[in-house]
């Protein structure tokens, strides 16, 4: 499962990103017109990118503060 694995959440979190910057610039230039369904599907990318980083980052250190106090018997 992927709660098991936050690296995977972080990794599709700065994909999402990207693609949430990206795309916005891609229709100033001109290469994808510019719709209402692109602009709110780059939108919700780049929130569900933001929170998904967050959600990783915050599983990383609550393993390793997890595996950390395990491995300190004098605390």
């Amino acid at each position: 499962m992927i709660l098991e694995h936050p690296e995977r959440l972080i990794v599709a979190a700065v994909f999402m990103l990207l693609f949430g910057c990206v795309m916005p610039f891609l229709m100033v230039i001109k290469v994808f017109e510019s719709t209402f369904f692109l602009n709110f599907l780059s939108y919700t990318m780049s929130v569900l990118g933001l929170l998904l980083g967050i959600v990783g980052i915050a599983m990383m250190r609550a393993r390793r503060k997890k595996n950390s106090d395990d491995d300190d018997m004098y605390r």
